[in-house]
């Protein structure tokens, strides 16, 4: 029996694009072997660094916690296969500066041993507790797989205030050229719905909604098979028309429940939590197999390769190591892409590693990459605004960009913006316009920062103040309380014409002594004189 229709809605804008798909699905997922040496960044994830908790010369062993990141939004790093830490070392990593960041780089044995890393399987499924999913996922280091890297566990402990009614599986893989996750839903559909129902009793949802483009036959069949229909024990899986960017989370959760996720709120404030095929892959791998997150399905493709295909690699793999095995580079390769072409950024080296959120490397020829004509001034078409799925007012945020009023921009929902690139690609004026809304949220951190910084200092300096001037007071009023006991003292010691005061007392008591000292020698003289015997008067009135 065929499930009812399910109900679609509209984001507005969007781009009907050429997706460059079946140039990398003609094989299945490959496991190429390990690469000699591992470097895996310490931040691979939205959140706090992680600091490392193993150190040079350390023997570590497949699935062992390397660097821990305990904060609430975190997640630890684990190693992917077992070797010797060479050291803790500044490398390049995947971001759009190209700039150096702290790693951990393993030199490779080859044993692949787990040694006891593995975490024991949960088996009593029925009877799972939420708390005990949550610390399993975290200690599995799962994040997001969509590209955002959000840290799972986060996602599955909503606030109290919170009412989740829907759970959204985003399979939308609506960029251009990616194919990571159709490869997945094709080759383990059976594990993405055992995730799913995993996530299903921690959050006890009304309804699950799976949402796949139309470009996919393959994954929705595999993923109807999985689940055994269409439609099953509340979880419907729903074919999407394929248009750019569907797989965005407000657009998915826009389209297939009609609700609008509010301006720089979540979507759990209108009763969604939305997984990637992926993650709930790993929440399955995590739970019933014990295996942390260490590894990742990655689509390497574009005309810059010989052999476009999906590779199953360990995190901290080199760039390098992939395009090998997809039959290296092809002639005239323009650009090295991270990601797809609307919201990739390119790479200054094929030597910085993969990591937790990678899933598209694009070798691009001149032809998929032609270099867009001169900027030229806006001339305020509106083409921007048709096409922005945020329903923002993309020439607006340029203009008061481009005149660093950040305030303003802010007024006009800047962060709304998920830098999906639409707004760049109609644009007749060849004007960057994402790179304006990126330096936009740079500066306008880098300031908050700075004013984090000068109010901790400020706080600082008031409280060194404050204990200065206690120090101070407290010092005084010691010094207070012992002048007074000596005042007691002397008061009760000493007559009332001393006047109280302990110098003038001092010298009335040695007055006295004087006095008394010298009364008792002129009482001895005295005596002395009366006690002569009386030959020596005669003897004196003699001489006279």
């Amino acid at each position: 029996m065929t499930a009812t229709p399910h109900k679609l809605w509209r984001f507005n804008g969007g781009l009907k694009l050429p997706d460059h798909k079946a140039e990398s699905t003609q094989e299945t997922v490959f496991k190429p072997p390990l690469a000699d040496c591992l470097t895996l960044p310490l931040r691979q994830h939205i959140g706090e660094l992680a600091q490392p908790v193993v150190k040079a010369g350390d023997k570590v062993y497949k699935g062992q916690i390397i660097a821990r990141c305990d904060t609430y939004v975190g997640a630890h790093i684990h190693a992917p296969t077992s070797g010797r830490v060479r050291g803790i070392e500044d490398h390049p990593v995947p971001h759009p500066s190209g700039l150096t960041a702290p790693c951990v780089v393993i030199e490779v044995d080859g044993d692949e041993d787990w040694g006891e890393h593995r975490m024991p399987p949960i088996e009593d499924l029925q009877n799972l507790d939420p708390a005990r999913l949550r610390h399993r996922v975290r200690e599995g280091g799962l994040v997001g797989m969509g590209g955002a890297a959000f840290p799972s566990a986060v996602k599955l402990n909503p606030r109290p205030q919170q009412t989740v009614d829907t759970v959204v599986v985003n399979g939308a893989e609506c960029e251009p050229y990616i194919t990571c996750d159709d490869m997945l839903m094709r080759t383990r559909a059976d594990a993405v719905i055992q995730g799913l129902l995993l996530v299903k009793r921690a959050l006890q949802p009304r309804q699950c909604l799976i949402g796949i483009e139309d470009n996919k036959p393959e994954a929705l069949r595999a993923m109807t098979e999985a689940l055994g229909g269409e439609e099953n024990d509340n979880i419907r899986i729903v074919a999407l028309p394929s248009r750019y960017p569907t797989g965005g989370e407000r657009q998915l959760i826009r389209v297939l429940t009609g609700r609008e996720v509010p301006s720089e709120g979540l979507p759990a404030d209108v009763g969604v939590v939305c997984h990637n095929v992926g993650t709930l892959a790993n929440i399955y791998r995590a739970v019933i197999r014990g295996e942390p997150l260490i590894s990742r399905i990655v689509t390497v493709t574009g005309s810059g390769v010989q052999r476009p295909r999906n590779l199953r690699v360990p995190f901290g793999t080199p760039i390098s190591h992939l395009v090998a095995h997809a039959g290296g580079y092809s002639d005239d390769v323009e650009r090295l892409i991270m990601g797809g072409p609307m919201m990739g950024f390119a790479l200054a080296s094929d030597q910085v590693p993969i990591i937790k959120g990678t899933n598209c490397i694009l070798a691009a020829r001149s032809e998929e990459v032609d270099p867009p004509g001169p900027v030229m001034p806006c001339i305020r078409c509106g083409e921007c605004v048709r096409v922005c799925p945020a329903n923002l007012l993309p020439q607006q945020l340029y203009w008061f960009t481009r005149a660093r009023d950040f305030d303003k921009a802010q007024d006009y929902s800047l962060f709304d913006c998920i830098e999906c690139g639409c707004c760049a690609h109609v644009c007749p004026s060849n004007i960057p316009l994402v790179q304006f809304y990126r330096f936009a949220k740079n500066e306008i951190w880098s300031q908050e920062r700075e004013k984090q910084e000068a109010d901790a200092a400020r706080l600082r300096h008031e409280m060194r103040q404050e204990r200065l001037a206690r120090e101070k007071r407290e010092k005084a009023e010691r010094m207070n309380r012992k002048k007074q006991a000596l005042n007691d003292d002397s008061t009760a010691d000493k007559p009332a014409t001393a006047g109280g005061d302990p110098k003038k007392a001092a010298i009335q008591a040695a007055l006295e002594r004087a006095q008394a000292k010298k009364a008792t020698q002129g009482a001895d003289t005295t005596q002395t004189d009366q006690a002569k015997p009386p030959s020596d008067i005669g003897t004196q009135e003699k001489t006279r």
